[in-house]
């Protein structure tokens, strides 16, 4: 089952706590479809299923709140935790991508918290790096609390305006697709009659030819 038929099937209320409870887990440092959760929510609230308002508040929420005890995870566990994700969780917690996560701490800092936010590695790894890598929590906060709004509302907020522009696009573009199926049809009916008018003809001259030679040898 498509993850937004699933989230369908539940009450709403219910939709906002699995909206910030799977993205708070997946800032957690655990690789869960956050992204794929909160599109789908997104799709909902233009379908009025849900509020894009409660969607919005639910995921910033589990964006900031997982991502804030992921830093202290991180602070704790240090390096030893990293390794013990690698052998647990290998496609996402490699060698190469530990190494990649902390090049772009060292070069961007707390910019990288924010923008990790719109990366699905560094969404991941942001709150627990950010913490063995012993970045002030003040500066970790503003830039999580900055960057989990920006995400979460924003794709929320993207996501539902385009839901609601294509549903009003699809409603005026089924009755075009009407009319454009019946030219069509009617297009390839005229051709098809004049087609085989043109064989039909076609095929009768040589049968009256021979016809008329016949009679004329008699």
């Amino acid at each position: 089952m498509h993850v937004e038929e699933w989230l369908q099937a539940i009450p709403a209320i219910w939709i906002y706590v699995i909206v910030g409870g799977v993205i708070g887990v997946e800032s957690l440092g655990i690789p869960l479809p956050g992204e794929v959760v909160l599109v789908s929510a997104a799709l909902l609230s233009a379908q009025h299923v849900v509020s894009p308002l409660w969607v919005g508040v639910c995921a910033s929420a589990g964006a900031i709140v997982g991502d804030s005890i992921g830093y202290a995870i991180g602070r704790r566990g240090g390096q030893p935790l990293f390794d013990r994700l690698a052998r647990r969780f290998p496609k996402h917690f490699g060698p190469a991508h530990i190494a990649k996560a902390q090049q772009t701490f060292d070069r961007w800092g707390m910019w990288a918290v924010f923008f990790g936010r719109f990366i699905a590695l560094l969404r991941i790894l942001a709150g627990p790096l950010a913490g063995a890598l012993h970045m002030p929590y003040w500066r970790f906060l503003v830039a999580n609390v900055l960057g989990g709004i920006a995400w979460a509302g924003g794709t929320t907020a993207v996501i539902y305006y385009l839901g609601v522009a294509a549903d009003r696009w699809l409603k005026g573009f089924s009755w075009v697709a009407l009319v454009v199926a019946l030219l069509f049809g009617l297009g390839t009916t005229l051709l098809i009659k004049r087609r085989a008018g043109r064989v039909a003809a076609t095929g009768a001259g040589p049968a009256d030819q021979r016809s008329m030679s016949v009679t004329s040898s008699e």
